[in-house]
This record gives structure tokens, sequence and C-alpha cells, in this order.
């Protein structure tokens, strides 16, 4: 789960992480509002969308005026910012934080997020923070600094310290730099983030340090524990298939493809986008209906699924170990029928009463098409989805 500028920095206050004073606006009216609260000369006007780039796709601007303020948060509010991370058709801005002008000597990068090699969490600082940080990391990683976190001992001040020597926070300065950086981790450990993120990091004139920026990304298994977290869930800024998907506890993710996927186990479901790849198709989507589907969810899933216009054909790979072959064949009958499947659709199923499912799926009279094994089961519904053209 993602959150808005605005919230992480309300989030990274609650742990002592300074930013600059900002009030978030819905409209023009209560930009020009939060710009006269905030008071000062200079004011930054900032797109609130769940993506980076935002300042190189025109969603960041400066003010110098009341009456700035108002043309700029009415340019942005409602445009569609593209970005290198929202894809060509952009993402509609809805939001705006409205923040008091920095006094920017230097930015920095700080960053956490798991590392999967290590087991760690990796701290990554970096004295080339900004708009840039990702060709920096493309092209000159030895400018980042990697602290690789004992979960056990935590963010020490000697690993904190090293970080900040590292990226040239001067001396009078480190002290709140290790502050910073151990609070940053804290946050992140409590929060159950999967990625926190400072850039940049600025040192101000004065030599105190602020998140100028912030990002956040949540593991959406632990927000159970997190209702506050929740709460700053933006559904706007959410694929609306998923969305969906997520009511009925399905695990779904748009792809770019054609070939629609339904498949019990998410192991199993990557394994059946792979092959599609290997057989010269390309997914529609990740769908793990998981372990206990009911006709039900089966049935949402085909929806979910139909709503993609560039959808040609749907493949559906079931394992039968807790799920039943006959019960998930019954579901995919009703569910054809209920939508009224105008695609050609590829079964696979495997497992516990295999036969008995296959036999449901014969009797139906429905245009379905049976594969053996994965190979054959790609191989023709990557075939239908070209015949379908």
């Amino acid at each position: 789960m993602k959150i808005h500028e605005y919230q992480a920095k309300e989030i990274l206050r609650r742990y002592g992480v300074a930013t600059p004073r900002g009030v978030p606006a819905f409209s023009v009216d209560e930009a020009v509002k939060a710009a006269e609260s905030l008071g000062g000369k200079v004011w930054v006007v900032k797109a609130q969308i769940h993506a980076g780039g935002r300042g190189k796709g025109g969603g960041v601007k400066l003010a110098r005026s009341i009456d700035e303020v108002r043309a700029l948060a009415g340019g942005i509010l409602g445009m569609q910012l593209v970005t290198h991370q929202t894809g060509p058709g952009g993402q509609k801005v809805r939001r705006l934080l409205i923040e008091e002008g920095a006094d920017i000597a230097r930015e920095l990068y700080v960053g956490m997020v798991v590392d999967r090699g290590s087991q760690k969490v990796a701290l990554m600082a970096s004295s080339e923070g900004g708009m840039d940080i990702e060709e920096v990391a493309a092209r000159t990683p030895e400018k980042i600094h990697k602290v690789f976190v004992d979960p056990e001992l935590g963010l020490t001040d000697a690993e904190a310290e090293e970080a900040a020597h590292r990226i040239g926070v001067p001396e009078a300065s480190q002290a709140e730099a290790v502050q910073l950086f151990k609070n940053l981790y804290r946050c992140y450990m409590e929060t159950d983030a999967s990625l926190a993120e400072i850039n940049p990091l600025i040192l101000e004139g004065n030599g105190h340090l602020k998140a100028l920026d912030a990002k956040f990304n949540f593991d959406s298994n632990a927000l159970f524990r997190h209702p506050e977290i929740v709460a700053c869930r933006d559904l706007d800024e959410e694929d609306p298939a998923e969305v969906e998907a997520s009511k009925y506890d399905l695990s779904y993710i748009s792809l770019d493809g054609d070939i629609g996927c339904l498949v019990n186990g998410a192991g199993l479901a990557m394994a059946t986008m792979d092959v599609i790849k290997l057989y010269g198709g390309s997914p529609a989507n990740f769908l793990d209906v998981g372990g206990g589907a009911s006709t039900e969810k089966v049935t949402e899933a085909f929806k979910i699924m139909l709503r993609n216009p560039g959808l040609a054909a749907i493949l559906v790979n079931i394992f039968g170990g807790i799920m039943k072959c006959d019960v998930i064949a019954a579901g995919i009958v009703a569910a054809a029928r209920e939508v009224k499947l105008g695609v050609p659709l590829v079964v696979r199923m495997k497992g516990t009463n295999e036969d008995l499912g296959k036999q449901i799926l014969k009797e139906s009279g429905l245009p379905i098409i049976s594969a053996n094994n994965m190979a054959e089961a790609a191989e023709k519904v990557v075939a239908a989805a070209k015949g379908a053209k």
C-alpha cells in the first residue's frame, strides 16, 4: 500500500524527523488559504499522486505570491500528470500539498528497504539526492552507501555515523543526521513499511536537516496492525480492477498483455505467466484466487478480467490440492454462463477430483478448450488469443 507525500511527512514527524511546514489542499481556495496560513513569501505547490518524478513532469512549482499560488494550484489540480512511474496515461491530480519554501544548501538521499539477499533492512544513503537519484544508482552506484542492519541490534550509532560521514554531512550536523537515521529506521520497523525514502533530505543553510520529500510503501499483510495507515488509503490512486478484486480477497495485478490468467497459488500464477511468455504470449494480469475459491470468487475474477478491453483469451490453471477440481470446474461453468464469456477459455486442471472436474467442463456444453499440462495449455491459449484478433 502506498500513501501520499503529505501523509508520509505526518508519519515522519511523529518519529522526530523534521519536515517543512505544509498543508494539504483539495481545491484552489484551500490552496490559497493554506499559503496564507503558512505565511512567508515563497511557497511550493506540489501535486500529490502515488508516483515519483512529479517535478520533472510539471507537478511541483514555486510560487512567490498568493496570486501565483492560486494560478499554479488551478493549473496543477485536475491535470493528467505524466511521469516515468505513471506510464503514458498519467495520473489525475486530485490533491495538493502547499509547503513553505526551504533554504536548500545541499540535497542528500536516504532510504530503507528490505534486502532479500542478506535478509536484513538496507539503509541506503547518498550525497547525490534529488530528481536524478535513479540515474545515480544506475551510472555511479558507488555513490550510494549501504548499511545492512542486524534486526537484533537495530541501526547502531556507529553505522549511522559512518553513513552520515560517507555522504558528506558536515561535522556540525552529524549528530542530527545520526538521530534522523535512527528515527527513520524505528519508523520503518514500527509501521511495517516495505519502503521508506526521503529524497531529497536537505541540509539547510543553518546546518539543520529536513525531509523535503518522502515516500512510503507498506506491507499489505501487516495493515491489520495499523488502522491509522489504512485510513490514508486513496482508492483514486489505485487500479479500479485491483480495488474491486481486494473486496473478494483476490490477489490481482493488471499487466499489459492480452491473455487473462486465473490460477490458485502465487507460485503457480508466476509460473503460468512465465510459460505464456515462453510460448509467445503476453499475460494480461496476475490473479491468484487462493486455496478456497468459491463460485462467487471465480465469477468475480472472470468479471474483473473481462473489464480489460484488450483481453483476447483466458487461461485457467488449477492444481487441486486443498482446492478440489470439481468445485473449481463448477465455478468456472457458472461464471462463464453468468458473464456470457465472449473470449476463448483454456482450462488445465490437475489434482484432487481431476476426472470429475473435467467431466463437469465437458458436459457443460460450453466451448472450453482443455489442456493436460502447462505447456499444452500455454500453446493453446496463445494460439486462441492470436486467432481471436
